[in-house]
């Protein structure tokens, strides 16, 4: 499943007091800032599937989670953000393009912040 894409979106940009955002997925939207690469849409399909697993609010629950669990273990915001289990499972797999079609139900369990 595809989000449904907002290419151009200041989106990003209002969301980037914490770390710098490129692009952000708020089901079932995928905002970026300009038009976008492969990469980052496939990125945030990701997400997307993620969101869907968790019926959206376990995802936002349990992204927040880790983000201030990360806060504590790390004192890094961008650390923070980057060993967010859902943002791990993204990052590793953004440059696989088949991944979805062949991806494991709830695959970011794996991860660990």
């Amino acid at each position: 499943m595809k989000g449904i894409v907002v290419y151009n979106s200041i989106v990003p940009k209002l969301f980037s007091w914490f770390v710098e955002v490129y692009a952000i997925t708020l089901f079932p939207f995928v905002f970026i800032r300009d038009d976008g690469n492969t990469e980052s849409e496939n990125h945030e399909s990701i997400h997307i599937a993620q969101y869907a697993e968790l019926f959206v609010f376990g995802f936002l629950f349990l992204y927040v989670f880790d983000y201030v669990k990360g806060l504590v273990k790390y004192r890094n915001k961008q650390k923070a953000y980057l060993m967010i289990r859902f943002e791990q499972e993204a990052w590793a797999m953004d440059k696989d393009l088949n991944y979805l079609d062949n991806r494991e139900k709830f695959a970011w369990k794996k991860y660990q912040v």
